[in-house]
């Protein structure tokens, strides 16, 4: 096994419960974390046997330019994606940081960490969730 990351993204976007927030907009911090088997890969120096960090920026990226209430709601999007784009993904990780949340006080950034692993979409995708 291993893991292919991205980590450190950076997307002004406009998500939040508040309509005020989806008016405003807001900086945002995405990591991302995608298990797979890398052994194809690297015994063949393919790019086509591995997760393309290129093509994953942007999966997370357009999930990024589309307004959501919540953070969980924008993880689980790119999460699905990431499932329907890397068949050999195993387990996905995402991290969305949202900075100075309006919360009524000083708080440097809000975060919301969602990890899955393919038998847990399978089942809600069967579930019809």
């Amino acid at each position: 096994m291993g893991k292919v990351s991205l980590e450190g993204m950076e997307f002004f976007a406009y998500h939040g419960y508040y309509d005020e927030e989806q008016k405003m907009g807001n900086k945002y911090a995405v990591d991302v974390a995608v298990e797979t088997d890398l052994t194809a890969a690297a015994r063949h120096d393919s790019l086509a046997e591995t997760i393309n960090y290129e093509l994953l920026y942007k999966i997370i990226a357009r999930a990024m330019s589309k307004p959501s209430r919540l953070l969980e709601a924008l993880n689980l999007q790119i999460i699905l994606e990431v499932f329907h784009t890397f068949p050999a993904a195993d387990r996905v990780e995402v991290s969305i940081s949202k900075f100075n949340p309006p919360i009524g006080g000083v708080c440097r950034q809000a975060r919301v960490t969602m990890t899955k692993r393919r038998e847990d979409v399978a089942a809600l995708e069967e579930n019809g969730l």
